[in-house]
């Protein structure tokens, strides 16, 4: 029985979307039968030979059930207690997980404010101290998002360059890739480029904002910057008894260039959305489009009224910022209808 209207759209966030076709014809292909559980199965030795083939012989994945056990886990793994992370004001970890990462970890979040939610070796520098003092949390890790928060986008050699200045400073490189997908379309590149070869250590793999029904994985880069994550996974209650569901996905999306295909076509459809409403006066975007979110301000009263019709999030309400984001099945007639709605309520 379908109690929703598969019509409706919303451009609150990627995760709205359903699953995509592909994926849930893997779900069925992986059905059927027994295989032996928490992953000793064989979608889930395919999944590894999957990943060493996008980022290298090192690479290991960890399929777990979601974006912020991903996070905690690879955190986690990377840490002694006494260790803390630097990332920016806006990154997930700090303002839409809850705590977890201190209360389940324990460890301690340094932040740092961006006007475009990058990090930058300089910016790091503003928590990176204190190593010895024992009053003070350790920066033993840096965290970045690629894409960010803000829908905006590391260049390789940003990354390289972060990595080169965590490195040096003894730290190591965690990222947060819950649209690396998205990251990979826009910078026309492979995912190891701006990954492994960039030198981030170990990363949260995204796939639920691009078309899975459920599941991410921890994968981590370089073996000597983590440790513990067979224990860890289970600890943080991430261990998946039919993880042949969650590898069948991943191996899905990563075969045949579906994360490609699918990322792609949301970046193309954020891209569309702004630039149908460029040209309209009232919108002032507030970052750059780089893949499927658009950040503008609207005049007073019109995201009220736009509301009535469409779901989106209100970014920040004390300066009328907000955001919309499309995904891998917002098709052009969406698009064009959404824009069509905010063109009206802005000459209403």
């Amino acid at each position: 029985m379908k109690l929703h209207d598969e019509n409706y759209r919303g451009f609150a966030s990627d995760n709205y979307a359903g699953a995509h076709p592909e994926v849930l014809a893997a779900i069925a292909d992986a059905n059927g039968g027994h295989q032996i559980a928490y992953g000793e199965d064989v979608y889930t030795a395919r999944l590894q030979d999957v990943i060493k083939g996008h980022f290298g012989e090192a690479a290991e994945a960890f399929p777990v059930f979601n974006g912020t056990g991903a996070n905690v886990t690879a955190l986690t793994s990377m840490l002694p207690r006494w260790g803390a992370v630097i990332a920016t004001t806006t990154a997930h970890i700090h303002t839409d997980e809850n705590g977890a990462p201190e209360r389940i970890s324990g460890l301690k979040l340094l932040t740092v404010d961006t006007s475009d939610g990058k990090l930058t070796p300089e910016l790091i520098d503003e928590e990176a101290w204190g190593w010895g003092d024992e009053h003070r949390a350790q920066p033993l890790a840096v965290s970045i998002t690629q894409t960010t928060e803000l829908g905006t986008l590391y260049s390789v050699g940003e990354i390289r360059a972060i990595a080169d200045h965590v490195h040096a400073k003894g730290m190591r490189l965690h990222l947060d890739g819950a649209r690396i997908s998205n990251a990979a379309a826009a910078l026309g590149v492979p995912l190891r480029e701006f990954t492994t070869d960039a030198g981030v250590d170990i990363l949260s793999f995204g796939g639920t904002k691009n078309g899975l029904l459920y599941g991410e994985a921890v994968v981590v880069l370089n073996p000597a910057t983590s440790e513990g994550l067979i224990y860890l996974r289970k600890l943080t209650m991430q261990l998946a008894s039919k993880m042949r569901f969650v590898s069948a996905q991943l191996i899905a999306l990563l075969t045949d260039d579906l994360y490609l295909r699918s990322a792609a076509h949301a970046n193309a459809m954020a891209a569309r959305l702004r630039g149908a409403l460029e040209a309209v006066d009232g919108v002032a975007f507030t970052q750059t489009t780089a893949a499927n979110a658009v950040f503008a301000v609207l005049p007073v009263g019109v995201a009220e009224r736009l509301h009535e019709q469409f779901r989106f999030y209100d970014w920040n309400p004390a300066t009328r910022e907000v955001r919309w984001m499309t995904s891998f099945d917002t098709t052009e007639g969406d698009v064009d209808a959404f824009a069509a709605a905010i063109t009206h309520e802005l000459s209403a």
